[in-house]
């Protein structure tokens, strides 16, 4: 029996994501609490899905339907009809990974009203519809994600924990800025030094995070692969790169931007006003938020029971 058909109506979250963490391109990710969240209901007929879009307009094409009917077409092609809310929290465009979360949040949506499905096969779907896996990788299992395509074209993704004290305070300009404009500038080569100097770093990122000794994420965040070459699109990312304060551990630009990550365990407030102060300057509208990241424990699916307001599924 399908979680909807049991449960009558559902709520279904997505997390947000940040991709590259500096160093990682297109292997590393780490899912963060801001999201999008669907609330479904079943209605009358067959095959039919009614979104609504909640406080937003939908501009360009319904990922979360996108991913559903691929899914859909795959398997008996039939399904019940279905009101979906859609509550997104997740900037459009931002480096924070909206596009992953739509397209996981339809697979899940398939999921819940059809049948459970081995997490590969979701991550496989996943990558096939947004052509990357970093995103969708964080976004499916929680938590900071390593993800590797493997020579049959496949996608294997594994998810570490990540420290609980040590935060993401994520700055997001008004600034719209595609993926494929942000990789339209990467280079097709790099140099043996440049790929050197990235393993490097992500060797001692990953070991800074598992040991905690958050000394080492300074230069551990840096990168040669992707952000130089972006800097130039990116407003502020000269400046956040420059920023002095103690308790900054580290900095990197979020995904393809142009959202830009400083990583800290305290003085948050502080980091926040830093960072602000860099798109005033400039004259950008702006969202600054202090992030934790979301753990890979927390279920997807939830009911909500009825006649009851929603329940708030993650603190």
């Amino acid at each position: 029996m399908s979680a909807l058909a049991e449960r009558g109506e559902i709520e279904i979250t997505v997390p947000a994501s940040v991709a590259n963490l500096g160093p990682g391109f297109d292997v590393l990710a780490v899912a963060v609490q801001l999201y999008l969240r669907l609330k479904v209901r079943a209605i009358e007929g067959r095959n039919e899905l009614r979104f609504n879009f909640i406080g937003q307009q939908l501009k360009g094409d319904n990922y979360i339907e996108r991913a559903f009917n691929f899914l859909a077409r795959q398997h008996s092609g039939s399904f019940p009809s279905l009101e979906v809310d859609v509550h997104c929290d997740i900037p459009i465009r931002s480096g924070l990974g909206s596009s992953a979360a739509a397209t996981v949040a339809g697979l899940r949506l398939y999921e819940a009203i059809m049948e459970p499905m081995q997490a590969r096969d979701l991550l496989n779907a996943a990558v096939a519809l947004e052509g990357h896996p970093d995103n969708v990788s964080a976004a499916l299992l929680g938590g900071m994600t390593a993800s590797c395509q493997l020579p049959d074209g496949s996608t294997s993704a594994v998810s570490m924990p990540w420290p609980a004290s040590l935060c993401l305070i994520v700055a997001t300009p008004e600034y719209n800025l595609s993926t494929s404009a942000a990789r339209s500038v990467l280079p097709e080569r790099v140099s043996r030094h440049d790929a050197v100097f990235n393993l490097q770093r992500m060797a001692h990122l990953l070991h800074a995070l598992q040991s905690e000794d958050f000394s080492l994420l300074h230069e551990a965040l840096s990168d040669r692969l992707h952000q130089p070459h972006r800097q130039k699109l990116i407003p502020g990312l000269d400046q956040a790169l420059m920023l002095d304060h103690p308790d900054i551990l580290g900095v990197c630009l979020s995904g393809a931007g142009p959202s830009i990550v400083c990583f800290a365990t305290q003085s948050f407030s502080e980091i926040e006003r830093m960072l602000a102060n860099i798109y005033e300057g400039l004259g950008l509208p702006y969202q600054v938020r202090t992030l934790a990241v979301h753990r890979n424990d927390e279920a997807p699916v939830s009911e909500v029971p009825p006649n009851e307001p929603d329940p708030s599924v993650f603190a």
